[in-house]
């Protein structure tokens, strides 16, 4: 199967500085697939050379089987784009603007655009002039969606958005992928992510720093852990938990006739489990681990050159 999105060694440079160190990513068909990183990461960089807004100083890129550089009107047309900030201005209404880009796109389903803008509570009737920035947004959005494209390059874009509108987006995003559509999102807004994607890559100082799929990057996050024991010595439970691999070592205090754990543990609980169940495990509590814990740690160890690659690849 021919990837939707394929980078090989991809760079760019600005005269001496470097935004984007070699990314190689692929990006399979039908997915959505998670672009995270910081501000200044590299993420609007890499969507740009995607839709040949601007161009790769070296290495390959392939979009939907073709070279953006040379796939022109044809290849746009298969492609919804939302740009990290959609300006808009001048007098021309929303509508009016939509039938603009639906000349440029290619023929839009009857009803597809007003059902949308329901969906999003965007009115079509006003200048885009006097409109908002959430709702030049919305209006974005709705230019992507509306063609109902192959592939969708969205670069945060629920930025403006209230929850409501957010939590609409992310019904699109589903549906697009229920249709067979792929969608590449690149955003600093964990929890979207979290909640749409397939895959994910983060990216920090233009460099790939891990990529995977969502479930198994949070199964590296810091999960933190309390267990209430009965009938257990302490020197005993710390004896027992000491050869784990924690964060920083077991807390492990006696209160009246108990002893009470905490622990902050990296990636699988099973080993502190069965370690624990050789005492009374009155009460365990287990927080679940976030996407966004463990995406600081890789932002914080981005200073390391070889990416962490999740999935047994």
């Amino acid at each position: 199967m021919t990837p939707a999105i394929e980078l090989n060694d991809l760079r760019k440079q600005y005269g001496r500085r470097t935004a984007l160190h070699g990314l190689t990513l692929s990006v399979t068909p039908g997915t959505v697939f998670g672009l995270i990183g910081p501000n200044g990461a590299g993420k609007t960089t890499t969507l740009r050379m995607l839709v040949d807004i601007i161009r790769p100083t070296s290495g390959t890129a392939r979009v939907l089987g073709t070279d953006p550089r040379t796939g022109g009107a044809a290849l746009r047309r298969r492609i919804g784009y939302v740009p990290g900030e959609f300006r808009m201005e001048g007098r021309a209404t929303g509508r009016r603007l939509l039938d603009f880009y639906t000349s440029v796109s290619g023929p839009v389903s009857p009803g597809r655009i007003d059902h949308l803008a329901e969906r999003l509570s965007c009115d079509l009737s006003r200048p885009v002039r006097t409109l908002s920035k959430g709702n030049k947004q919305k209006l974005g959005l709705i230019q992507a969606f509306m063609h109902e494209p192959p592939l969708l390059i969205l670069d945060e874009p629920t930025s403006g958005l209230d929850p409501l509108m957010q939590r609409e987006f992310l019904g699109l995003v589903h549906e697009a992928r229920q249709n067979g559509q792929t969608v590449l999102l690149s955003s600093h807004v964990l929890s979207e992510i979290q909640q749409a994607a397939d895959e994910v890559a983060v990216l920090s100082q233009g460099r790939i720093v891990a990529a995977g799929a969502v479930d198994e990057l949070r199964l590296g996050a810091v999960r933190r852990i309390r267990a209430v024991l009965t009938d257990a010595d302490p020197n005993a439970v710390r004896g027992v938990l000491a050869p784990l691999s924690t964060s920083t070592p077991p807390e492990v205090r006696a209160q009246d006739d108990r002893v009470i754990v905490h622990a902050t543990l990296e990636g699988e609980i099973d080993p502190l489990v069965k370690a624990l169940a050789r005492f009374h495990v009155a009460e365990l509590l287990i927080e679940e681990p976030d996407l966004e814990e463990s995406v600081l740690r890789l932002y914080g160890s981005a200073s390391t050159d070889t990416p962490t690659a999740m999935g047994g690849e």
